[in-house]
């Protein structure tokens, strides 16, 4: 018997790479909208990445009966002491201001040379299953920030955000590319490792 999936996201970009990734797998991925929950928001006031992506999940948990997953990530630069981490997303002082909170950053790294911007990307995803066992899976990717925006790729922090083994920005090397790299892209393979192992234990 296939089983379901339910994505904690309004995202439907966000869905479509967790359906590509898990598409060889017997199980059938659907959003929160696609199951009439869209309207179920949840504050991430945690103060990690693992607090906010398990309250997300849990909050739909409560309320399905299938499997759940909900992610966060965050930027953390080293000579930030981790900073924007958790914060990232409103580290300019708004939620989502993307301009704002890269001009935030370059301000604060001014007269940092290149190789003492080290940061890292780390992504977070919550797996609660259908008898509510909670299982937590870890994907980064480091790199350094660069000295402006470059590239219209992605969002966020991608213009400026140089992976190693690369001279171009998440910004610039475009989302096929970043794909095959990025922390969500790792943390989805660890996802996927978790679930395969679910499935193979009902099988026996």
């Amino acid at each position: 018997m296939e089983r379901k999936l339910v994505i904690s996201t309004g995202n439907q970009n966000k869905v479509k790479e967790i359906k590509d990734i898990l598409s060889d797998l017997n199980i059938e991925v659907v959003s929160k909208k696609d199951l009439g929950l869209a309207s179920i928001q949840v504050e991430e006031d945690g103060d990690t990445l693992e607090e906010n992506s398990l309250k997300k999940a849990r909050e739909l948990s409560k309320r399905i009966d299938y499997m759940v997953v909900a992610d966060d990530s965050g930027l953390f630069v080293d000579q930030l002491d981790g900073k924007p981490g958790v914060h990232s997303s409103r580290y300019g002082g708004e939620e989502g201001n993307d301009s704002k909170n890269n001009r935030k950053l370059l301000d604060e790294l001014k007269g940092i040379p290149l190789e003492k911007r080290e940061a890292k990307f780390k992504s977070i995803i919550a797996l609660i299953t259908e008898d509510k066992k909670e299982i937590i899976v870890y994907g980064e990717c480091k790199g350094r920030i660069g000295f402006e925006e470059k590239g219209k790729n992605g969002f966020g922090y991608d213009p400026l955000f140089i992976p190693y083994g690369y001279e171009k920005t998440f910004g610039e090397i475009g989302e096929e590319e970043k794909n095959k790299i990025s922390h969500r892209s790792n943390a989805l393979k660890n996802l996927k490792l978790e679930l395969a192992r679910l499935l193979d234990g009902d099988s026996r």
